[in-house]
């Protein structure tokens, strides 16, 4: 496995799957996209903070993180990154309001997957297949959010779809 896209859809167990696959290697760089802007995003960061080893190391990068990939893109036996998540870290760019960083930071994350020698764990949301918001920003989300599923889908080795914390392959490695 090289890399890795769990997807599903809220409190599928998708980061608990990929938690349990990471776990497995001595040494794994944890990058989380969260931002604890109100009580409940706190809680919820709370509750990935207790889930995980406490010897993971912990990145913390709600924008730029194909710049954080790329500076983690040197080959160590035994090493994995997990990304979780990638649809707050959409959200978080797609609230700026700024469609020229949005595109920038969207290009050089893609280009990091492509390059990055590290076996790479990718955990997001499928937002696809519930209700639609009524705003623009909000459809923006979701047409953004299935535009990069599709292409990081064609980069990851595997893709597994998570549902009532079980795993579904839908891209098994060796396959296209």
């Amino acid at each position: 496995m090289n890399k890795c896209l769990y997807l599903g859809g809220a409190r599928s167990g998708k980061s608990r799957l990929a938690q349990l696959r990471a776990a497995s290697y001595p040494q794994v760089t944890l990058i989380a996209t969260a931002q604890a802007l109100d009580d409940e995003m706190t809680l919820r960061i709370s509750d990935h903070q207790a889930q995980r080893p406490a010897h993971w190391k912990l990145i913390e990068e709600p924008i730029h993180l194909g710049d954080v990939l790329m500076e983690h893109n040197q080959h160590t036996p035994g090493q994995l990154v997990l990304v979780d998540c990638l649809t707050l870290w959409l959200s978080n760019l797609l609230c700026l309001e700024n469609d020229s960083l949005y595109q920038a930071e969207r290009t050089k994350f893609l280009a990091a997957v492509t390059k990055i020698a590290l076996p790479v764990l990718l955990v997001s949301n499928e937002v696809g297949q519930g209700l639609i918001a009524p705003t623009l920003l909000g459809r923006r989300f979701v047409d953004e959010a299935g535009r990069l599923h599709q292409e990081l889908a064609g980069l990851c080795d595997e893709v597994i779809w998570v549902a009532a914390g079980l795993p579904l392959w839908l891209k098994p490695k060796n396959q296209s």
